[in-house]
């Protein structure tokens, strides 16, 4: 479906994308107070990437503390902030878990009170020698006030046991799960953003659309606004705008802000790449080159030649199971 969107690089309530290459602070500093429902981010991780340089923790956390306090500033009461983030390493190899340093950042904040420490699992990434292989990042949901704003219909999940029926009780013998689904719980497997991973575009740390898309609708209502000051690839504003809510980002990034741009382009003209949050987790054939080992594929060895060719026959059959790999 095409759509058109009001975007501009000053914030505007009017707008429908505020879109600007503006450092964190500066770009926060222009939004009102209580005007937005929802801020949804990942900060840097303060791991020397191309878009940060590397500091001292303490710095980091100093940082992390302004632009903080300025995102509790612009979000109204029974709205939410959520951080999403993983662990920063020293180079002496020494782990600090984000959402740990930076919890008495929020907590210090008047009203704001911690409902969810969702973990975010995945199986593909970087293969750890001198450690176990980190495969799972945090995201910290924190809500303005005790009266908050919680659409949990809105991201229900498929019952697992849809047929089960209570045993004793009043209700016995009906149906003990909710028809309309269960609450997904706080620990999420979504496949992250690398590899042939569909929604993937050059921003080395992209997060799915699926990630913000939950909390989104969640936490937000039509025409809602939702921040994020360290917009990166766009993610968070195109979880905003498939569901019909306002967005504002922004990056110092000029490179990240065209990515950004080009997708929200994509998403007019009703082509944007997206892994739906509904699809299932990609699991390989058996018998495939994927999952026998590759000395069983030894062409011109007798029967194993016939097992490499049925493989890649079967491979071929189901291509596009094998294109939406989980990553």
């Amino acid at each position: 479906m095409k759509r058109s969107f009001k975007i501009a690089a000053r914030y505007s309530e009017k707008n429908d994308l505020t879109i600007t290459r503006r450092h964190c602070i500066q770009f926060l500093r222009a939004i009102p107070d209580n005007a937005a429902q929802l801020v949804f981010t990942s900060p840097p991780y303060n791991l020397g990437k191309v878009y940060e340089p590397r500091t001292t923790i303490d710095e980091y956390v100093s940082f992390q503390d302004d632009v903080i306090a300025e995102c509790a500033r612009i979000v109204r009461p029974g709205g939410s902030i959520c951080w999403q983030v993983g662990t920063y390493v020293a180079e002496r190899g020494d782990l600090f878990p984000l959402d740990i340093l930076l919890y008495g950042l929020f907590a210090k904040q008047p009203s704001f009170r911690l409902r969810n420490r969702v973990i975010w699992y995945f199986e593909h990434g970087e293969h750890c020698r001198n450690r176990l292989s980190g495969r799972h990042e945090c995201i910290l949901w924190w809500s303005k006030g005790d009266d908050y704003l919680f659409n949990l219909d809105a991201i229900r999940v498929p019952q697992k046991y849809p047929g089960k029926r209570s045993y004793r009780g009043p209700n016995r013998g009906r149906p003990s799960g909710n028809p309309r689904g269960k609450n997904p719980g706080d620990v999420w497997s979504i496949p992250n953003v690398k590899g042939n991973h569909v929604e993937k575009t050059s921003h080395p740390c992209q997060f799915p659309i699926a990630l913000a898309e939950y909390f989104v609708l969640a936490l937000t209502n039509t025409h809602d606004l939702v921040v994020d000051p360290f917009l990166g690839s766009g993610t968070t504003a195109i979880a905003s705008l498939r569901n019909c809510r306002r967005a504002a980002g922004s990056d110092i990034n000029p490179e990240y802000i065209e990515i950004a741009r080009g997708r929200v382009r994509s998403l007019e003209r009703g082509h944007l790449p997206y892994r739906d949050r509904a699809k299932s987790i990609y699991v390989p054939l058996p018998n495939s080159p994927l999952t026998v080992p590759p000395e069983h594929f030894v062409e011109g060895n007798g029967g194993r030649a016939h097992h490499f060719s049925s493989a890649r026959k079967t491979l071929r059959a189901d291509s596009n199971l094998y294109v939406s790999s989980s990553r």
